[in-house]
């Protein structure tokens, strides 16, 4: 079972409650995109800060309909502060060109904003203190779409522990404060690259999708 998904025993859960209402109180405060990412700047919260070379925070447009959240960054995101920008980031901006859109259409950003060492999966504790972040930045930015790339980001926003196979595809409500946005769980584009044959799973999902983006209804489960 990956590490993000394991239950926590109750020392650690409450670690991770304390972490997590503080970071929801930072990230409470924050009234803009630039705003949050200050206020990320400034907590110290989570371990992986003092790790990572830098704070990978988004990419993309700010107001757009379309907000992708992955997991965490990775070496090369890590390196250059923007999310999916390795050999992932590349077979991303391919999906997306084979709907019609590309980077300057949607916002990409990570449950995540930091690396893990080893581009380990990220604990529980560590998704527990920048979740409030996250789910902060996707109210700020207000699209009318979700997408979870990968099973961490699904577990994490849709609060959602089936696999990512059995899940992937269905529109879900994520419930952002006083909306209801849908929601849909995709393949990452690293698992694409390694089981290519998954492609046509990936290529349905996008389908999906940009027939809600040209007007069908999302049936919501």
């Amino acid at each position: 079972m990956p590490e993000a998904s394991r239950p926590l025993n109750p020392a650690l859960a409450a670690d991770a409650a304390a972490v997590a209402a503080s970071a929801a109180g930072s990230a409470a405060g924050a009234n803009t995109l630039d705003e949050l990412r200050a206020a990320l700047d400034a907590f110290q919260g989570c371990a992986l800060k003092t790790t990572a070379t830098q704070l990978v925070f988004e990419d993309g447009a700010r107001k757009a309909r379309v907000h992708l959240v992955g997991e965490a960054p990775g070496a090369d995101e890590d390196r250059e502060g923007r999310p999916f920008v390795g050999r992932a980031g590349q077979l991303l901006d391919k999906m997306l060109a084979s709907i019609g859109l590309d980077r300057t259409q949607v916002y990409i950003s990570n449950v995540v904003p930091w690396r893990p060492p080893g581009n380990r999966t990220p604990s529980p504790l560590e998704v527990a203190a920048c979740l409030p972040f996250t789910r902060r930045q996707i109210e700020l930015v207000g699209a009318e779409f979700v997408v979870c790339l990968g099973a961490p980001s699904m577990q994490a926003l849709l609060e959602i522990k089936d696999g990512i196979l059995k899940t992937r595809g269905r529109w879900m409500a994520y419930r952002d404060g006083g909306r209801q946005v849908p929601a849909m769980a995709m393949l990452h584009p690293a698992y694409l690259l390694r089981q290519p044959l998954q492609k046509r799973l990936a290529w349905r999902d996008l389908r999906a999708l940009r027939r809600a983006l040209d007007g069908e209804a999302p049936d919501l489960a």
